[in-house]
């Protein structure tokens, strides 16, 4: 399963909460996230620590009690990295680096790195680099610990404040320069989005991971990255695709995810233009996970955001090949009845119902259902284009009346 099993993986332990907004199922699934996170940034979990408490430590995100067991831990099996599922504060990040002696990252900044190693072309480099950029302005102060002893007097003028602020106009400077250079880039796709002239355009939108650049390859018969991995895309990838002699341009976008960093839904704006501009979304779900829900809403939460929450949208319930419902006995007394041991059918009975034929149900992998897929797209976007150019309604019959 591990493509990377050669290379020898980071060793490292995760740390989360379990608060009154979010309770012990719902932290163990960022948890369960925050690996597959780790994984794909090419790290080893060998534990996890989570404790209960009403809000996070302002200087330790944890418990003293706590902070002990993982330093313990961290110590006896040569643990190089600690992990937390929630962003530190500045201040946090450098108390715990003292405390536990190893590289000390957060969610945010986790992600940020898997963005930095998966970011191929210029402009999704661009973007990663001033996402990077503004996370590390605030916490320049923690890198300069080694100039401490040489700190000046009452304002603390010292050499390493010195060095903190020239720093700090280095890491400025360079912002206003990744600003503006994405600025110019993204004039030249716009003239570029403005060159594919009046073809419809649609767009693949959904959480990481959930199989859009599988479907991608499937729809477009071209060869899009794709792998069992978080964010395996990161750059927009646009393809002519023809259904029954009727031609629209399908994007690829950048997966979504819960607790996604600021600084990446902000410099990653401008990627999702292809998003903004399309006039009809498939919303691909991974219907095989156990949250697909939190999923969508997580999804609808950053188009509401972008503003294409009202396009047209197709939800398209992808991986049905691995639902696989919790056994259900209705003679067991015991078992409780709930989402978990629905069958596709009964899903198909709940709100997905009120969707209607805008509720897809297919396998990208396997092929199963894509005909109906198709079927559905083509209706769409035929309905679109003949709006759009009326005299040609004649070229594109209904494909529900086609042998």
């Amino acid at each position: 399963m591990l493509e990377n099993r050669d290379i020898a993986l980071e060793k490292a332990v995760l740390i989360g909460l379990i608060t009154r907004e979010q309770d012990e199922v719902k932290a163990k699934e960022y948890m369960d996230e925050l690996e597959f996170l780790t994984f794909t940034a090419g790290g080893e979990v060998l534990k996890r620590f989570t404790q209960k408490m009403d809000m996070p430590n302002p200087k330790t995100f944890i418990g003293s009690g706590k902070m002990q067991d993982v330093q313990e831990f961290i110590k006896d099996n040569d643990i190089g990295t600690a992990i937390f599922d929630d962003e530190l504060s500045p201040a946090q990040e450098r108390n715990i680096s003292k405390i536990l002696n190893c590289k000390v990252l957060d969610r945010t900044n986790l992600i940020l790195d898997i963005f930095a190693q998966r970011a191929q072309t210029s402009y999704a480099r661009t973007q990663v680099e001033l996402a990077q950029c503004e996370y590390l302005l605030p916490r320049l102060k923690g890198m300069w610990t080694h100039l401490e002893r040489q700190k000046g007097g009452i304002g603390m003028r010292g050499p390493g404040e010195t060095e903190i602020e020239t720093d700090r106009r280095i890491v400025r400077d360079k912002i206003a320069l990744l600003k503006a250079k994405i600025k110019t880039i993204d004039k030249q796709m716009a003239v570029q989005r403005g060159n594919r002239g009046q073809m419809v355009r649609v767009a693949l939108v959904g959480y990481t991971n959930v199989g859009k650049s599988t479907l991608m390859n499937v729809i477009s018969k071209s060869e899009v990255f794709a792998e069992n991995k978080l964010f395996a895309t990161l750059d927009t990838t646009v393809r002519k695709v023809v259904v029954q002699n009727l031609p629209f341009l399908l994007s690829d976008t950048v997966g979504f995810i819960r607790k996604l960093p600021t600084q990446l839904v902000e410099s990653f704006k401008s990627t999702l233009d292809e998003v903004r501009e399309a006039d009809l979304l498939l919303h691909v779900v991974d219907i095989s996970h156990p949250n697909f829900e939190e999923h969508i809403d997580s999804v609808n939460t950053i188009l509401d955001e972008i503003g294409s929450s009202d396009k047209p949208i197709i939800k398209v319930f992808n991986k049905i090949d691995a639902y696989k419902p919790e056994p259900f006995d209705e003679t067991d007394l015991t078992i409780e009845r709930n989402k978990s041991n629905y069958s596709l059918d009964e899903w198909k009975r709940t709100w997905m119902a009120k969707i209607g034929n805008n509720a897809l149900f297919i396998s990208a992998l396997n092929k199963q259902n894509l005909e109906d897929f198709k079927k559905r797209v083509y209706t769409e976007v035929r309905k679109i284009h003949i709006t759009r150019f009326p005299y040609n309604h004649f070229l594109y019959p209904d494909y529900e009346n086609m042998e």
